[in-house]
């Protein structure tokens, strides 16, 4: 998590270099700024001597904003994953407004009083984090957390933890605050899965097969596709457990092998956000269809040498001018299985699909839900 603390006065200040430094050593990525104009002198060099203990600390810690609260917060919410207020709330209400749009994309916001008294989860309370980062910046402080989410107030299944958990994508965010406020209602919610799971299922869910004939009309369907409609109201979750194992002639535009892809995809009716990873040949390493295709949907492109590829075993779509060029008779299934198979054996679920001299194949993890 990319985390950006801002503080507004000199006791703000003090907390925030604490927060940096404990987050820090815990593995976070922190940057820690200041809008105040006591750090401001100081970084002027115009309050403190050099060689004092004051200096050196703000000098060494603060990024002076001299920007507006609001543009700083702008360019915030484009590349920090959360945003630690140490001020008043008012402040970071404010800055935040003009940049507010779904809980699926907003970064965590969490507010922390310059006395370092509450920590408040003010936005993105689940999907993005701010729960659990206010927590963990109460402890570190020994603040008291302000969580202010009615699932977890009354202690009830929340899907969108239970989806972030567990990696998955949530198809109607809609729906899902249907499921929380019926969850709420004491009302029932089905389950069905496609996978199995780890843990116990909660009491608020009523685990369901997908044939019976009496089940509630409203649920939860964690799957790699939106085939079945197990509810009247299904909200699907979509694990990331496809690796899609990718060939191509050199040259081949993002386009082509994106248009590729998505015909592959289509012909099992999996949607493109189960992909986990793209997977090819090293030959490939440096091609940039394939390098612009998933830097734009923000997936790994993983690649193998010929004699990883060849020792994967099977019987795969082998081809005598691909193995004259790679060194291994079948590139795009053979990277789909081996990329699908680093937590156990994975399997093909789409074998090699060629098209404008691309070729793909799709593979699916072992993976179970995990409730635990």
């Amino acid at each position: 998590m990319k985390i950006a603390i801002i503080s507004f006065s000199q006791s703000g200040y003090r907390l925030s270099e604490m927060l940096y430094w404990v987050l820090k050593e815990r593995s976070y990525e922190v940057a820690s700024y200041t809008k105040s104009k006591y750090t401001k002198k100081v970084l002027d060099e115009s309050q403190l001597d050099e060689d004092s203990q004051d200096f050196r600390s703000v000098k060494q810690f603060a990024k002076p904003v001299d920007e507006s609260i609001k543009e700083w917060t702008g360019r915030r919410f484009e590349d920090c994953d959360a945003i630690v207020f140490v001020g008043a709330c008012g402040i970071a209400v404010r800055s935040i407004a003009p940049f507010v749009k779904s809980k699926k994309i907003d970064p965590a916001i969490v507010v922390v009083d310059e006395q370092g008294q509450f920590a408040i989860s003010l936005l993105s309370g689940h999907i993005g984090g701010a729960n659990e980062l206010t927590e963990e910046i109460a402890e570190i402080l020994r603040a008291q957390p302000v969580i202010t989410t009615a699932t977890d107030l009354n202690d009830k299944f929340a899907v969108d933890v239970f989806a972030k958990k567990n990696g998955c994508f949530i198809s109607d965010m809609e729906l899902a605050k249907e499921i929380s406020a019926a969850l709420l209602a004491g009302k029932e919610v089905g389950f069905v899965s496609d996978f199995p799971w780890l843990g116990e299922i909660p009491d608020e869910l009523k685990l369901c097969q997908k044939e019976d004939e009496e089940k509630p009309e409203i649920g939860i369907y964690v799957t790699t596709g939106y085939l079945e409609h197990p509810f009247v109201h299904t909200l699907y979750l979509i694990p990331r457990v496809i690796t899609t194992g990718l060939g191509c002639k050199k040259g081949t535009d993002k386009e082509t092998v994106e248009s590729v892809v998505r015909r592959a995809c289509d012909e099992l009716l999996v949607p493109s956000v189960a992909m986990e990873q793209v997977a090819s040949i090293d030959l490939k390493k440096e091609e940039a269809g394939i390098l612009e295709y998933c830097k734009e949907r923000k997936i790994p492109f993983i690649t193998y040498t010929a004699e990883e590829l060849q020792e994967v075993e099977g019987t795969y779509a082998s081809s005598q001018f691909v193995e004259d060029v790679t060194g291994v008779d079948n590139v795009c299934e053979r990277a789909a299985l081996l990329g699908s198979s680093k937590e156990g054996k994975g399997r093909l679920i789409q074998r090699k699909y060629a098209k404008d001299g691309v070729t793909v194949a799709l593979a699916m993890k072992k993976w179970s839900v995990n409730f635990e």
